[in-house]
């Protein structure tokens, strides 16, 4: 049987995984660009995940290119990018499977360095991948700067974080705005 401190420590838990669920889905269905709602996702990971750094890949072109950051680097946005077949957050991708690595991640085979990410040097690495009906739209990154084990609620919490903003991704690919996404990896849904 478990014991009553056991018990708030899980309910605490759960109300913490419900805050976060409604504030995503409050972020989800307000009428603000995709630019400004991955941000706020970032920063809401950040809060709930207590990481250093957070950070948004969208697949555009078959590459996967940085869109969003806790750091607001405004030089990398955009810039950095990475084919389905380099990095983690490619290899992520390409096996659309949750990758955790609790320490020295930058020594990991299939990692890649990028000489304008400092993240590249922090040692635990969590990523899930942005999932939607016509596949992957993306991929979201977790780092923290010490070896950190990954729980099974922060896993569940990023991936079910990483299936909603895919579908926003997807939402608005084919709600038109592709202006602002210029997705071309997979067509809008149809009827």
């Amino acid at each position: 049987m478990a014991k009553p401190k056991d018990l708030e420590l899980r309910l605490e838990r759960a109300e913490m995984e419900l805050r976060l669920v409604q504030r995503l889905s409050r972020i989800l269905v307000s009428d603000i660009p995709v630019d400004l709602a991955l941000s706020k996702i970032v920063t809401l990971v950040v809060e709930y995940l207590r990481c250093d750094s957070c950070l948004v890949y969208r697949l555009e072109d078959a590459e996967l290119v940085l869109c969003a950051s806790n750091r607001h680097d405004a030089a990398a946005m955009g810039n950095v990018r990475l084919r389905l077949n380099e990095g983690l957050t490619g290899w992520v991708a390409r096996e659309r499977r949750l990758l955790a690595i609790f320490r020295e991640a930058y020594r990991d085979p299939r990692f890649k360095a990028f000489s304008n990410l400092p993240e590249d040097t922090f040692e635990a690495f969590l990523s899930a991948p942005l999932l939607a009906r016509s596949g992957v739209a993306g991929v979201i990154n977790v780092q923290h700067r010490e070896p950190h084990t990954h729980t099974g609620v922060e896993m569940e919490l990023l991936t079910t974080v990483g299936e909603l903003t895919g579908t926003l991704i997807e939402l608005a690919r084919g709600s038109g705005e592709r202006r602002e996404l210029s997705l071309t990896a997979s067509p809008p849904l149809t009827n």
